[in-house]
């Protein structure tokens, strides 16, 4: 997850972003005037699960559960 209230002050006092500047970026964008190289990293388990556990294909007691 995004620590919003640190990339807000980052981006409104560090890189002294307007805010309507700021919230027109996208992550990526974001990331790239961070410093950081854009460059992904690789999925581990522990974040498959957190996404399984986050956005699961079915809900519990679903009708597909059911079949």
């Amino acid at each position: 997850m995004f620590n919003w209230p640190e990339l807000l002050r980052v981006g409104l006092q560090g890189l002294r972003l307007k805010p309507d500047e700021f919230w027109a970026l996208t992550p990526f964008e974001l990331r790239i005037i961070l410093g950081e190289s854009g460059v992904s990293r690789t999925l581990n388990r522990t974040g498959l699960e957190a996404l399984l556990e986050a956005y699961p294909d079915k809900q519990k007691g679903s009708e597909d559960e059911r079949h």
